[in-house]
């Protein structure tokens, strides 16, 4: 199938991030037109009925999130849109941001409006500043146009501001409760749910977390109708999305593409293959957080539901492959890495669990490895699994035991006291 471009519209039409272009060339600003004419129920109605779920990890339905907001609350209602983007294997938000501004401020005014909040924060990577400076720009000019500020599109009771709020680059802020401590100026800790946002979320007000690839959707769907919109994808999972293809492959990048693509097509088809004329041995489907998938799933669609029946997830759309040289246990290292550095710290099972991994990896990787370390590795990880406090213990849980699951013979060799024959970082040499 060929790639599509509904959010990624800057790659047909030049210019896209200026105000004109999209006003002159993609119907610009005509959805919250259309919007600001409907009641705040028909308007999530809409996006109930188009099945747009959120493309930030979890896959919820993006309409029955929006629905859950409390009506005719008295103070201020928050929507906080998500473009922290830290998951490894993760890059397609930036390119939205900055090539295609305006689609993405519509799409949460229009939020704004089906929740009733009165103002958005864009949280971002700290890093992303050419993409804030786009952003800005086009937030600036919203203002200017009437779209933002008093009177939005002319309503005389609808105002909203936007806020561009930069981010420390702490993986654990992607959680969205996390990311909203950080807002306040907390640490970026996760909180204990129940209550959930959208009861009290920013300043314990009713907020709303969105991903920025789920609100650029919204204007093309609001323009073009529910319908429209399930052409793409599967009856669970209809539309496309950005799966951002990185690793052994010949051509990495983001492709555009509907949700029921599968691996192989993606892979081999839209990224070229696997590099080096080598095999494939696994790939990621859903960022790191994803268990790894092997040959045999080559024919899934990457679509959230048939992903989950494989005993992965669709996560962010990171698909990470590895070719056949690929040690999968020097993988899962790399990765814990990033977990053990990454964990807040607030739960025991977390901080500790992650550490552990990384120490008996590491010792595996030096080859100093222990008679029982590979059952300890599988052990830890297993006590990890529904313990921790957020996604990110879990997460690393699962990076060991999905590597584990597919390719534990390669955990196994460095049970017998074998070094991996590559780099070694000197943090793990020193370490022991």
């Amino acid at each position: 199938m060929e790639q599509l471009y509904l959010i990624c519209r800057h790659r047909e039409v030049p210019n896209l991030h200026q105000y004109e272009t999209y006003i002159q060339k993609e119907q610009g600003y005509q959805a919250l037109q259309q919007v600001l004419k409907l009641s705040r129920d028909e308007v999530i109605d809409i996006v109930k009925a188009s099945g747009l779920r959120g493309r930030g990890g979890a896959g919820f339905p993006t309409g029955l999130k929006w629905s859950f907001m409390p009506k005719n609350v008295q103070g201020p209602v928050y929507l906080v849109i998500n473009c922290a983007e830290g998951e490894p294997g993760t890059f397609g938000n930036h390119e939205i941001i900055e090539n295609n501004p305006h689609q993405l401020i519509e799409g949460i005014i229009i939020g704004c409006y089906a929740i009733g909040a009165t103002a958005a924060y864009i949280y971002h990577r700290g890093e992303f500043k050419y993409g804030a400076e786009m952003m800005q720009r086009a937030v600036d000019e919203a203002y200017k146009q009437g779209w933002l500020g008093k009177k939005v599109g002319g309503r005389e009771d609808v105002s909203l501001d936007i806020y561009l709020h930069p981010e420390a680059s702490a993986y654990i802020c992607g959680e969205e409760t996390a990311q909203l401590n950080s807002i306040e100026g907390y640490l970026g800790q996760p909180r204990l749910k129940p209550p959930f946002p959208a009861q009290s979320g920013l300043w314990k007000r009713p907020t709303t977390v969105n991903n920025v690839e789920t609100l650029a959707h919204v204007p093309a769907i609001i323009r073009n109708g529910p319908a429209w919109f399930r052409q793409w994808g599967t009856e669970k999972s209809p539309g496309t999305r950005v799966y951002c293809v990185s690793g052994h492959v010949m051509r990495p990048g983001n492709y555009e593409l509907p949700m029921n693509v599968t691996a192989r097509e993606l892979i081999f088809e839209h990224a070229g293959g696997i590099w080096k004329g080598r095999g494939l041995k696994g790939f990621i489907p859903g960022g790191v957080s994803a268990p790894i998938l092997t040959n045999d799933h080559l024919d899934l669609p990457l679509d959230y539901d048939s992903l989950a029946g494989a005993g992965s997830m669709g996560g962010s759309g990171g698909v990470i492959v590895m070719d056949d040289q690929t040690d999968m246990a020097w993988l899962a290292k790399k990765m814990v890495d990033f977990y053990s550095h990454e964990s807040c710290g607030k739960c025991s099972p977390c901080r500790e669990g992650t550490w552990w991994q990384k120490n008996l990896l590491d010792r595996m990787m030096t080859g100093l490895a222990r008679s029982g370390d590979v059952e300890m590795l599988e052990m830890v990880s297993e006590q990890m699994a529904g313990t921790c406090f957020c996604p990110l213990g879990e997460s690393s849980q699962m990076v060991v035991l999905g590597a584990m699951k597919y390719f534990r013979s390669d955990f196994e060799r460095y049970g017998q006291g074998k070094a991996y024959d590559g780099v070694i970082p000197m943090s793990a040499i020193e370490h022991h």
